[in-house]
């Protein structure tokens, strides 16, 4: 069975292309010292098959194997014909944990290091007509300081909030034919008051770049420019504004051609904006409701066993009254951003940083090119309204943070995209940010009250854990917390959460209820996050268990999260 067959870049669609998932041979490499004997060139050295998209760790990809892999070989072969080779053939990769190396046809031919972005590789030198034989090369180190791996445990085993490890290859894997002039890349920014699109491409050879809008198949505008390659910009003004909001993900199509190219995409017209302590969309204050969503999967661990999947994940936070999540620690796949623009359901653009060691300067190189390729990937998508490139970064071995580093990472987020607010490290230690945020698990309402009760006034925190001799709020900037709750809970009693475990269902939807509403009824918040959408492993603190069943019903808790914010317009 061949999983993962739909296309997996909606916002940037040919035609002609072909699916690589399914079945690949693959080995393990002990002693990572393939390359150098050449056993990657012999078709009997592989002795297991593996079911790609599929780490090798998940019960999905047939391998079931859950212990560290420094170096991993996959092979395939692949059958082309000539007409596919007419232009350019681009061999594309979702996402590899961590490093990459490509051979086609025994060669070398292309490197990725980055666990979590997608990349491409040209083929097109390499490939022949008939059978072509496709090698792929992983190498991962958890343990690395330099190796930023999000969740995944740096032990044997799982423990406490760092899960099963994903190695090698973990997102679609497919083949592109692309005419020898082609738009390699493109770039949307809009206006809604002008109620125009400006795309900014990146273009290979001579041609008529074109654009063509449409909403709801009725053509919206179309705007032309002749190029001999490079940068191109255009600006289409549509002839009917229909604004992406929350909840509506209103989409225009869009259809672009360069000589004999074409790509089909879309786009989302809305604006962002901090006023105050407000965070506007579309000029209005927006109360963001987020529920922290870290993307694993009991079958698939970082990949969800059917495009349907992820879009029920955003199906099931809003009918428990979210209207969007924190992208925890992972960057998910645009299949699930996608879904996330079409049903109008914000979403905060994270990297995995844990597994780095912050309070090194050189762990520049282990986030910054990756992270830099994130903001690029996902440039696009009106679902993101901000980034955070790092997340809790706690001292290592009594050494605090570099500072310097999470201050350039931040201005080089702002650089690569001002449309966006940035939050430099989310709940500790604020450097430089757009918006400050804590993380806050007190679990009596009463005291996390007390907590905020000054927000505003003297712009203090009543509670040791907002650490204000390493961080500071200057009262004017938007605030939140974006990681409360975590309430532990589960069917048989047994549950790994925050604070002790609720007695009953009543006492759990009590405490619920009495933490979200200090933060609603706080005319200083613009939103919150809590913790967590689904169970994660022996994290037990979910709304829903790791195999996505409700714990409570939806309605109820739905009411507790949805009722109108005092900030909100």
């Amino acid at each position: 069975m061949i999983y993962r067959t739909e296309h997996p870049k909606p916002q940037f669609m040919r035609e002609n292309w072909l699916n690589l998932n399914g079945e690949w041979d693959f080995q393990l490499d002990p002693g990572a010292s393939w390359e150098e004997q050449e056993l990657y060139k012999d078709a009997d050295a592989y002795a297991k098959k593996i079911n790609v998209p599929f780490c090798p760790e998940s019960e999905l990809s047939g391998i079931g194997h859950t212990d560290f892999m420094n170096s991993v070989w996959y092979r395939r072969e692949v059958e082309l014909e000539e007409k596919q080779l007419e232009g350019r053939v681009l061999l594309h990769f979702g996402a590899v944990d961590y490093m990459a190396i490509i051979y086609v046809n025994g060669e070398k031919c292309g490197t990725h290091k980055g666990g979590y972005v997608s990349f491409a590789v040209d083929i097109t030198d390499h490939v022949h007509a008939g059978k072509n034989t496709i090698v792929v090369n992983a190498a991962d180190d958890t343990r690395s300081r330099l190796i930023p791996s999000g969740k995944q445990s740096e032990k044997y085993n799982s423990y406490g909030c760092l899960y099963t490890r994903t190695t090698g290859i973990w997102q679609t894997v497919w083949l592109e034919f692309v005419p020898e002039n082609y738009i390699k890349k493109v770039k949307y920014v809009t206006d809604i008051e002008a109620g125009t699109l400006t795309i900014m491409a990146e273009l290979v050879g001579k041609g008529t770049f074109l654009a063509e809008t449409f909403y709801k198949g009725k053509p919206a505008g179309a705007a032309s420019h002749i190029s001999g390659g490079g940068t191109a910009v255009l600006t289409v003004n549509l002839q009917e504004k229909h604004l992406w909001e929350v909840r509506n993900g209103r989409l225009y199509d869009l259809v672009l051609k360069y000589d004999r190219d074409v790509v089909k995409s879309y786009f989302g017209l809305r604006s962002l904006q901090l006023e105050g302590r407000k965070f506007l969309i579309n000029g209005k204050s927006v109360f963001q409701r987020l529920v922290l969503d870290q993307g694993f999967y009991p079958d698939g661990i970082y990949t969800a066993p059917s495009d349907a999947e992820l879009e029920n994940d955003i199906r099931r936070s809003l009918a428990m009254g979210f209207n969007g999540a924190r992208l925890h620690e992972k960057i998910f796949e645009e299949r699930f951003l996608y879904y996330c623009d079409l049903h109008g359901y914000i979403v905060w653009g994270e990297f995995p940083n844990w597994g780095l060691d912050h309070s090194y300067a050189d762990s520049i190189y282990g986030v910054l090119p990756e992270w830099l390729e994130e903001v690029d990937r996902d440039f696009n998508h009106p679902a993101i309204v901000g980034w955070c490139p790092f997340n809790e970064t706690w001292d290592q071995n009594y050494r605090k943070q570099f500072d310097e580093l999470i201050s350039t990472v931040y201005k080089a987020t702002k650089a690569a995209d001002p449309t966006r607010p940035c939050i430099d490290t989310s709940g500790n230690f604020h450097v430089v940010t757009d918006i400050y945020d804590l993380h806050d698990y007190e679990q009596d309402p009463a005291a996390f009250a007390e907590h905020y009760k000054e927000l505003g006034k003297t712009n203090k925190f009543n509670f040791p854990q907002a650490l204000e001799d390493r961080q500071s709020y200057d009262g004017k900037s938007p605030f939140f917390v974006s990681e409360y709750g975590g309430i532990g809970w589960n069917t048989k009693g047994k549950a790994w959460g925050y604070g002790n475990i609720p007695e009953s269902p009543e006492t759990f939807l009590k405490r619920l209820k009495g933490l979200t509403d200090v933060l609603l009824d706080n005319e200083k918040m613009f939103g919150f996050c809590y913790t967590q959408l689904t169970d994660v492993e022996q994290e037990q603190n979910g709304l829903y268990t790791y195999d996505r069943k409700p714990k409570f019903s939806p309605e109820i808790i739905r009411e507790i999260f949805s009722r109108k914010a005092a900030i909100e317009e």
